[in-house]
């Protein structure tokens, strides 16, 4: 390894322990950030326990589950809960768009603001 290799390394090194200084764009990236995660957060959590819902509608319906567990009827029970799972897998994505929406209006002029800022730079 001659010496410019060596050098090419120690600085690629180096950079990895040197602070980076916030830029605007940084900012720009965080607060578009700032105004997607409680969206996300959301409607992944929802589509997650409405799955879950679903299935266990599902499990009562089709499995001998319900006897284990006491319900000597499970299949209208199970429809219920299926049912009701699907319509919170179904309502998810509007209320996730709501939600974004909501949050779009509310840093829209920041957002605005600081993108023209570096557009002009």
């Amino acid at each position: 390894m001659d010496k410019n290799d060596q050098e090419f390394i120690i600085q690629k090194i180096r950079t990895q322990y040197t602070e980076k200084e916030a830029t605007e764009l940084d900012e720009l990236r965080e607060l578009d950030a700032k105004v997607k995660r409680p969206a996300n957060v959301f409607a992944y959590t929802f589509g997650s326990i409405s799955a879950l819902v679903m299935g266990i509608g599902m499990s009562l319906v089709m499995t001998d589950i319900g006897a284990v567990i006491g319900i000597a009827e499970p299949m209208f029970p199970g429809i219920v809960i299926g049912v009701a799972g699907m319509l919170m897998a179904i309502i998810n994505y509007p209320i996730y768009k709501r939600i974004l929406s909501s949050r779009k209006k509310k840093y829209a002029d920041k957002i605005m603001a600081l993108s023209d800022k570096i557009m002009r730079n």
